[in-house]
């Protein structure tokens, strides 16, 4: 197979020119994320070119834009925003769920710590076009100097006449929000979510009806990711067709994807979609010296895990699933050879038990158990019969609990199985884990007791 280099090497194709920083083109400069440096990058221009047209002309033009959604689902922007009813007598709300907390995702923290303008401007546009008046920002609790400069570029916002009455004369009234959380996985569901802003515990809704019908104080809401909104006022500003012109048909434009683990460069990458594992190793420079990869996720540690023979997946919404998996987040967890799948696994199906909200009965016990069993393969102490028992737990919880987080933990149970039961079958038949956790980097606070994790024969 030819490598990436010799592929730039043959068209002459700089690594750089893979790239298509939009979101984060200043990042770089002092002081980003001020209005000052937002208006010289173009900042609140795609704004007005939205108030000049019809809101629901502005809703069709983001639909034919393509946008998908960036908190992993990918479901089309324009089209969750079409679905809003129009002369109900109701309030219309905007909720941006900032609530980033899947294993691996590190993408609108950053941005909104580097670029809040860019997610203001976006949800102004928004307010416009589903006619909303009042827009909430739901952001992560723990990130207290995001939740700073958020408020600050809100106030920002509000001086200069981008939020509050009369919007640059356009008769539009919008108040904003920035809500922190107390910190919870299950809030990143949007529907917890919104049960969490409204001052109740953060669980799961029974759907229909969806928030679009009856959502925040029972009145149609519009739930979108950072990102996503992130991303319209470049739309708007450059045009449909220049976003078109990044990524493939069916999956258009530029996102963030969010590289971590065993790289030499980990850090955010934002590039159009469908650019492969393989490219952006060759930009971040590989993994790290002397080692290879072993395994990793597309879109955080909810969606079915890769090996390295998916590195020339196209990482877009239609390739990812073509191969097995699921974009999600882009959140791209690469693992080397020394790192235990078993213990990887465990480790994640413990965060999910940890952090489900117990509503239902498949994920709050099928967690749970998936855990003991998990914990005793990895001491050495399984049998395997428990590998068949892991496989229909995790059936049990699939598709059978109130929102994806029982898919999410599943997820790894399915996949790491598929690539890598040879592995689970040496911990049952060698009575403990053959893998050294001090050659390992991840999860370095676990290494202490380095017997109890190699097993019996340690």
């Amino acid at each position: 197979m030819m490598t990436l280099a010799a592929e730039i090497d043959r068209d002459g194709t700089s690594p750089e020119k893979l790239l298509s920083p939009v979101l984060s083109a200043f990042w770089d400069e002092p002081e980003p994320w001020t209005l000052e440096t937002y208006r010289r990058h173009d900042g609140y221009e795609g704004l007005r070119k939205a108030l000049a047209m019809s809101p629901d002309d502005l809703i069709a033009y983001v639909k034919d834009s393509g946008l998908r959604g960036r908190g992993g689902a990918g479901f089309p922007t324009g089209m969750k925003w079409q679905f809003i009813p129009q002369g109900d007598g109701k309030p219309h709300y905007l909720v941006v769920n900032a609530d980033e907390s899947e294993p691996g995702t590190c993408k609108d923290i950053p941005l909104l710590f580097a670029n809040p303008h860019s997610l203001i401007e976006g949800i102004v546009i928004a307010c416009y076009a589903i006619r909303s008046s009042h827009a909430f920002i739901y952001l992560r609790g723990e990130v207290v100097p995001v939740l700073r400069r958020l408020h600050e570029a809100v106030r920002e916002a509000y001086e200069a006449g981008y939020l509050g009455a009369n919007i640059l004369g356009s008769g539009l009234d919008l108040e904003l929000t920035v809500h922190a959380g107390a910190g919870a996985y299950i809030c990143g569901e949007e529907t917890a979510l919104l049960d969490s802003l409204e001052g109740r515990r953060g669980q799961p809704r029974l759907r229909p009806p969806f928030p679009a019908v009856a959502g925040l104080y029972a009145c149609p809401t519009v739930v979108n990711n950072v990102e996503s909104i992130a991303s319209v006022p470049a739309i708007l500003n450059r045009g449909k067709d220049w976003f078109k012109s990044m990524g493939s048909e069916k999956s258009p434009g530029f996102t963030l994807y969010s590289l971590s683990g065993h790289v030499a460069g980990p850090g955010q990458y934002e590039a159009p979609l469908g650019i492969t594992l393989r490219q952006l190793l060759y930009m971040s420079g590989g993994m790290r010296a002397g080692h290879r990869l072993k395994f990793w996720t597309p879109g955080g540690s909810s969606t079915p895990m890769f090996t390295d023979e998916h590195l020339d997946v196209p990482l877009d919404y239609e390739g990812v699933g073509a191969a097995g998996s699921m974009l999600g987040t882009k959140a791209l967890q690469c693992f080397d050879e020394t790192t235990c799948v078993v213990r990887a696994v465990t480790r994640w199906t413990e965060f999910y038990a940890h952090e489900s909200c117990g509503k239902c009965t498949p994920c709050r016990e099928g967690t749970y158990w998936l855990v003991q069993l998990l914990r005793d393969i990895e001491a050495g102490k399984g049998e395997m019969a428990d590998l068949d028992k892991l496989n229909d737990i995790a059936d049990n919880i699939n598709g059978k609990s109130f929102c994806a987080l029982g898919d999410g933990a599943a997820s790894p149970i399915f996949s790491s199985l598929k690539y890598f039961r040879e592995e689970y079958e040496q911990h049952v038949t060698g009575k403990g884990c053959p893998f050294d956790p001090a050659r390992s980097t991840l999860w370095a606070d676990d290494t202490d007791d380095t017997n109890a994790h190699r097993g019996v024969n340690a």
